[in-house]
């Protein structure tokens, strides 16, 4: 394409190409839709086999392919004019079994449209309305038709048009809540209007044009619209207006146009952009009740301390277990969250569990200073070396810290925010006497309910009128649940589920129960609590008591469904149906969707179960199940993200065990997050109840989705467990791999001298061994610290016996990934022709084996080569190649490396403001990520003002 010359497309409408001022024609309307399904995709791969689904659709003809590769070369020498025939060119790139169209991310309308909404989110949540309400405007005019239209209907209904026009239905309907907050609601009546027309039946649409209406004076017209989508609700669905046009129509009539509380403060137009704003607090109690006079006092966490700026607030809520600390803690700061713009972070410091697996304080601090877009690298390893940074981090911040279930005062200390305008929530059962006197904490301390909340409580669970009628019966229960709220929400689930059983029946079972909880009697507990929760786990079926008792044995704070399959030996489905039994009785809760954990009350009293009625063969096998699920599950996602690994075997699996259906990296990348927080506590747990095997193959397989999200101090602490568990072993290919992984995660955090020392302990062992791909993959590792050390013959060298060993073992994957390794060298050395003949070569292999990761890396070594060999217009492409790919992987890092070279190439061909617009991109990644790069990037932004002074 010719160089300088700007390139636009366009399917929100019909679908376009512009290079510069001319528009060029795209072909017939089957290769109209071929552009706008690789459109559709913003930059991502399209299988041959969706192509042609929707394309065709079920009836494809023999020719399909042969027919889309014509397409395709069509398209190539449309973007790319001069291209040779048969060329593979650098806009359409073929790759996983398919195609993908690369573009710079304001070339397409719908990228800009979906970036546009974006920074609109941004600015209505730090107040800017009015400039959100400009945002969305800009976002919507974009759209000039129906998505793709002049494409055969049937083939646009395959492309997920319907889903599109949802998009832009969402925006107009952020467009008109920004507008009536920033009060220009007529910025939007006129596209309301129009959108209206064309959904009659959209409620949440029509909600808004009856708001917008009334806003702008037209208050009549909007009653009248809501009469008028009454009745045609009534005549065409059968239906009354749901409860957000139900409460639009109130608000017309009012002659309100929004329902605000005016005594609640107003956001600030304007808030600084400093790093992530984290929202980690649980969901908040739908049916709160009780807790008035306590509530009363702490929602005015100021009161007697003046200027909130000018002080840190620090409550601490006591009281015996299961009293509600937590349930309060939680409901009170949702009330306040709106005063601490800054965020609000979480940690569940698990004082009492009962298996004695306590948070460390480190643990909790890293992934606070994580949650605030502190990077890895930067984070110390000393415990209060951290703890200052945390509080450096927060200096300045307005942010609400909840300490949950801590253990005593030395546990809280080192997360307590020192910035004046803080507030941090600690619950505890202990007094926490040492903050109240080293902090100037406020005290408060729970106590049950009296009789009358605990008659409000059961009464909002079971409703008035059943309470009411058997008021001796009621007595009692709240008698024998001595006003915990824990023992009246089990007892409360068990009558709701049975609502024709008299209350007199449900309290003289409860009174023939027979229980102890021997772990909990020097607590002050004033109540038998195993009576109460036995007499539930007799509530529910035998299958799902069992289940109860053995979610006693998995160390985390929260377990899916499937692994607690796993543990009880099930089918996830029907896992899943016991979980939803045990909760309907709240003898787990459901924190997060399709996880579970329970009180430690009620997980020391399904530990007390566990040992009375299992033997220890019985739990050993269902740690075993257990364990080997995250191992099979960590094993074959650590296999997806990093190909070129040298996977170790899995133990023999059960004839019933089956493959884990990872679909791609991405699904892999999902399942590996949603357990992150119980990850290291499993590996920790395999090597301490006798797993070692399992403790180090998780190890290894994590090390990838350690490496990609940065969670170097984790990968740190997994690798050490694995090496203490391969030494108990004697397994020398376990010891290798445990202290290649060692070395690598203390690389990344600068610990570059032990590094070195662990790296070349594991080559030795890997050699003794006879492990080829062990000392391949160490070589490459040697290869990789010999570069940082600024040996870039000594990492050419290790990359090259690397790939040498990988082609011995047949290992195709890892020979891809080095090729690109060694052609990466090869140019930092110069030596750029060999640089591009391997980089070629490892790009085809990559593209076979779908590698996204390896391919955006090599398009970046091929780019770095053209730049050096002066040919420009390729190296831009080449860049746009890796840039596109790595912001689909969400990798920043590579992302500011790649966006400094491009803005380097852009220099060269006298695009200078191209030049900036890259580096700017590239400071902002990292100084986000505290990457010392940053400062050579600010050094090409300083010169290039220079120049631009100079004229």
């Amino acid at each position: 394409m010719p160089q300088g010359v700007s390139v636009r497309f366009a399917v929100l409408g019909p679908v376009r190409v512009r290079r510069g001022t001319d528009e060029l024609d795209a072909g017939g309307p089957q290769a109209r839709a071929l552009l706008a399904l690789l459109l559709l995709r913003a930059g991502q791969p399209v299988p041959m086999s969706e192509i042609v689904d929707v394309l065709w659709g079920p009836a494809s003809p023999p020719t399909a392919v042969n027919v889309v590769r014509r397409h395709v070369g069509s398209l190539r020498r449309l973007l790319e004019p001069g291209l040779p025939a048969r060329a593979t060119g650098l806009r359409l790139v073929r790759g996983a079994g398919g195609y993908r169209l690369v573009t710079d991310g304001d070339e397409v309308d719908l990228v800009r449209f979906r970036d546009l909404r974006e920074e609109a989110r941004r600015a209505v949540a730090e107040g800017a309305s009015g400039r959100a309400v400009e945002l969305l405007g800009r976002a919507l005019a974009l759209w000039v038709g129906p998505v793709a239209s002049g494409v055969a209907p049937d083939v646009r209904e395959r492309l997920g048009a319907d889903g599109l026009e949802r998009e832009r239905l969402a925006a107009l309907r952020e467009a008109a809540d920004a507008a009536l907050q920033a009060g220009v609601p007529d910025a939007v009546l006129a596209r309301l209007r129009e959108a209206a027309a064309a959904h009659p039946l959209d409620e949440p649409l029509l909600a808004r044009l009856v708001l917008v209406l009334a806003a702008t004076g037209r208050r009549a017209e909007a009653l009248a619209l809501y009469r008028h989508t009454h009745r045609r609700l009534a005549d065409e669905l059968g239906i009354d207006p749901g409860p957000e046009l139900h409460e639009a129509h109130r608000t017309a009539l009012r002659g309100k146009t929004r329902d605000e509380d005016p005594a609640e403060p107003r956001p600030a137009e304007t808030s600084a952009a400093r790093g992530p704003v984290p929202a980690q607090l649980p969901h908040d109690l739908p049916a709160f009740t009780g807790r008035h006079t306590e509530l009363a006092e702490l929602l005015d966490p100021l009161a007697g301390t003046g200027d909130p700026a000018a002080t840190v607030l620090i409550s601490a809520l006591g009281g015996m277990a299961g009293v509600g600390k937590t349930t309060l803690a939680v409901h009170w700061a949702h009330r306040v969250a709106d005063r601490y713009p800054d965020g609000q972070l979480y940690v569940d410091l698990r004082g009492f569990a009962p298996s004695g697996a306590v948070t460390d304080p480190g643990e909790a601090l890293r992934g606070f200073l994580h949650a605030l877009g502190v990077p890895p690298r930067q984070v110390p390893q000393d415990l209060a070396a951290q703890a200052a940074l945390y509080r450096s981090v927060l200096a300045g911040r307005r942010v609400l810290v909840l300490l949950d279930n801590a253990r005593d005062a030395e546990q809280v200390r080192p997360l307590l925010p020192g910035t004046p305008g803080c507030l941090a929530i600690v619950t505890s059962r202990d007094d926490l006497a040492g903050l109240v006197a080293a902090h100037g904490a406020r005290s408060l301390t729970l106590r049950p309910f009296d009789a009358g909340q605990a008659r409000d409580f059961l009464a909002g669970r079971l409703g008035a009128g059943r309470v009411a009628a058997e008021p001796r019966a009621v007595d009692e229960i709240i008698a024998r649940c001595a006003g915990l709220p824990l023992a009246l929400a089990c007892v409360a689930a068990r009558a709701a589920l049975r609502p024709g059983f008299p209350l007199a029946a449900v309290a003289a079972e409860l009174r023939e129960a027979r229980g102890s909880l021997d772990a909990f009697t020097r607590t002050g507990t004033p109540v038998d609590l195993a009576t109460v929760f036995s007499w539930s786990t007799r509530a529910v079926s035998p299958a799902a008591a069992r289940l109860f008792r053995l979610l006693a044995l998995h160390p985390g704070p929260a377990v899916s469904a499937a692994t607690a399959a796993a543990l009880a030996g099930l089918p996830p489905r029907r896992a899943r149906s016991l979980l939803g039994e045990l909760a309907a009785v709240h003898l787990v809760t459901e924190p997060a969707p399709g996880r579970y954990g329970f009180h430690d009350l009620l997980r020391a009293h399904a530990g007390d179960l566990l040992a009375k009625q299992h033997t220890g063969t019985e739990r050993q096998e269902a740690l075993d199940r257990m364990f080997r699920h995250y191992v099979e599950h960590a094993h074959a996602a650590g296999a997806l993200l990093d190909p070129s690994g040298d996977v170790p075997p899995l133990p023999p699996a059960p004839q019933d065990t089956r493959a884990v259906p990872f679909a791609d990296d991405s699904a892999a990348l999902a399942w590996l997050t949603a357990e992150h927080a119980a990850l290291p506590a499993v590996v920790r747990a395999a090597a301490s109840s006798g797993h070692d095997r399992y403790a180090c193959l998780l190890a290894w397989s994590l090390e990838p989705y350690f490496e990609r999200r940065g969670h170097w101090h984790d990968g740190l602490a997994a690798q050490r467990t694995a090496l203490d568990a391969a030494l108990r072993l004697a397994d020398p290919a376990l010891e290798a791999r445990a202290l290649r992984g060692l070395a690598r995660a203390k690389g990344r955090l600068g610990l570059s001298d032990e590094s070195r020392a662990h790296l070349d302990r594991a080559l030795a062992l890997f050699t003794l061994a006879g492990d080829t791909v062990g000392r391949a993959g160490t070589h490459r590792s040697l290869g990789w610290a010999c570069e940082q050390e600024g040996d870039l013959a000594g990492a050419l060298r290790h990359n090259q016996l690397a790939l040498e060993l990988f082609r011995a073992a047949g290992h195709r994957p890892a020979q891809a990934s080095v090729l690109n390794s060694v052609g990466w060298y090869h140019a930092l050395r110069g030596e750029y022709r060999p640089a591009l003949a391997r980089c070629f070569e490892a790009l085809a292999l990559l593209q076979d084996l779908g590698d996204r990761y390896g391919q955006a890396a090599t398009w970046d070594s091929i780019a770095y080569a053209y730049h050096r060999l002066g040919r420009h217009p390729h190296a831009l492409l080449g860049y746009r190649n890796a840039l596109t790919l790595y912001r689909a992987l969400g990798v920043p890092y590579p992302e500011a490396d790649t966006l400094t070279r491009l803005g380097d190439t852009h220099l060269a061909t006298g695009d200078r403001e191209g030049a900036r617009a890259a580096w700017e991109q590239a400071l902002a990644l990292l100084t986000r990520l505290g990457h010392p790069d940053a400062e050579r990037v600010r050094e090409r932004l300083a010169g290039w003002d220079d120049r631009s002074d100079t004229g």
